[in-house]
């Protein structure tokens, strides 16, 4: 989808961006990115629970096991995954280099990368890349750092919002990249004593000046993951790469925000917005999409089984493709709903696009509505609803139609 995105400064306390060009992309756009804050950061990340895990997801799951960070180092073109111990000397590399130009403790330094797999990483680039990025970073360089991370998207992706706790301003921005290879499954990554919480690359980092206990960002991140990231679908491939961080360093000097105080509430909503709006942003720009179709499931027996309904429809090449050519028939989705797993009576079940209902307690009615079905299924966004009337619980994915576009564009990825 085309979207128009205005080119509006993005500022935050304490935080300095830069983006540099090291030769990974051909096009001679940047593709080096350093997140810094000037002072370390309360931190929480969560990353993909794809059994073959980049060597930054590695690196950056035992940096973010203390729970605090100081910078970010991105390298876009290479995604250093499937790399071996090579990759892994390289992912901390990465961290000491910046850790030296920025004269802070490699340990708060976290890595990402996302492109090709399995292809080493040319360290000598990279290193240089750094460095230089790191000579430019400055508070006005949200924007350079972003393009330092972007693949295959075709717009940027941002958010910023500012709040107010106890009388004081509190901002919280985002930035994001991703476009195709989107169906994460990510997960917060260990904690010192603690298990793992369970729930073409996609990174986010969300950033703020609030003060906020680990606890508080954990919980947030946690909680957000849900409805946000974890309900993206473009073609149902979950990286390698996958890493959202989300950092806080306290320079906005109100109570500190653990999840009992008062202003906790309004800080997680902000922070899930900005993951929401976030995640809704990459599906638009999913590799040659023309649609966002919102999935919604209701009435299932238990989340679990409203969410395998939802993913199965969300990541069905048939329905995908029929989500492309504006047809409203059902009969595809009821397929989809059938074998995702979840116990459910098919005569009991109902189907919605936006408010017209194109199935009723198990039978179909688009040829009575055809008319008025199709227009909905022409639209840019849309909803489609399924009731199951078998519980209570429901869940929702936000995916992207299956175009032609997008066969032609991975069919040449590589050549």
């Amino acid at each position: 989808m085309k979207v128009p995105v205005r080119s509006e400064p993005v500022r935050l306390a304490g935080f300095r961006f830069a983006g540099a060009h090291c030769g990974l992309k051909e096009s001679g756009a940047r593709d080096v990115a350093v997140i810094c804050s000037d002072v370390p950061a309360t931190a929480a990340a969560a990353f993909t629970t794809n059994r073959v895990q980049a060597a930054p997801v590695l690196v950056g799951l035992e940096r973010a096991a203390a729970g605090r960070l100081q910078a970010v180092v991105v390298n876009s073109g290479n995604a250093n995954a499937y790399t071996g111990d090579d990759g892994l000397e390289a992912a901390r590399r990465m961290c000491v280099i910046t850790g030296r130009a920025l004269g802070i403790d490699p340990q708060l330094v976290l890595p990402s990368s996302t492109g090709r797999i399995g292809v080493p990483l040319p360290l000598p680039r990279v290193e240089r890349g750094i460095r230089a990025a790191c000579k430019q970073l400055t508070a006005d360089g949200f924007h350079q750092a972003l393009e330092g991370m972007m693949t295959t998207d075709a717009f940027p992706k941002f958010t910023s919002e500012t709040i107010q706790i106890d009388g004081r301003h509190v901002t919280v921005v985002g930035m994001a990249k991703g476009a195709g290879m989107i169906a994460p499954r990510m997960a917060l990554g260990p904690t010192t004593g603690a298990k793992p919480a369970a729930h073409a690359t996609m990174l986010a980092y969300i950033l703020t000046d609030a003060v906020v206990s680990l606890g508080g960002l954990r919980r947030v991140l946690r909680l957000g993951l849900p409805e946000s990231f974890n309900a993206a679908v473009v073609d149902g491939d979950t990286s390698t790469n996958d890493t959202v961080v989300l950092m806080a360093n306290g320079l906005a000097g109100h109570a500190i925000l653990t999840p009992s105080a008062r202003g906790f509430p309004l800080f997680a909503q902000a922070v899930l917005r900005a993951m929401t709006r976030l995640a809704r942003l990459i599906v638009k720009d999913g590799e040659g999409a023309t649609k966002v179709i919102d999935i919604v499931v209701q009435g299932a027996r238990n989340v679990r089984e409203a969410e395998r309904v939802a993913d199965t429809i969300a990541r069905s090449p048939l329905c995908k493709a029929a989500f492309f050519g504006s047809d409203p028939y059902a009969g595809r989705v009821v397929c989809a709903a059938g074998y995702s797993g979840a116990v459910f009576d098919p005569g009991q079940l109902d189907v919605y696009l936006d408010d017209v209902q194109i199935v009723s307690r198990g039978r179909e009615n688009v040829a009575k509505i055809e008319r008025r079905a199709a227009a909905i299924t022409r639209r840019e966004e849309f909803t489609l609803t399924l009731n199951l009337h078998a519980g209570t619980a429901q869940a929702h994915r936000m995916a992207s139609d299956l175009t032609i576009d997008y066969v032609r564009f991975n069919s040449a990825y590589r050549t």
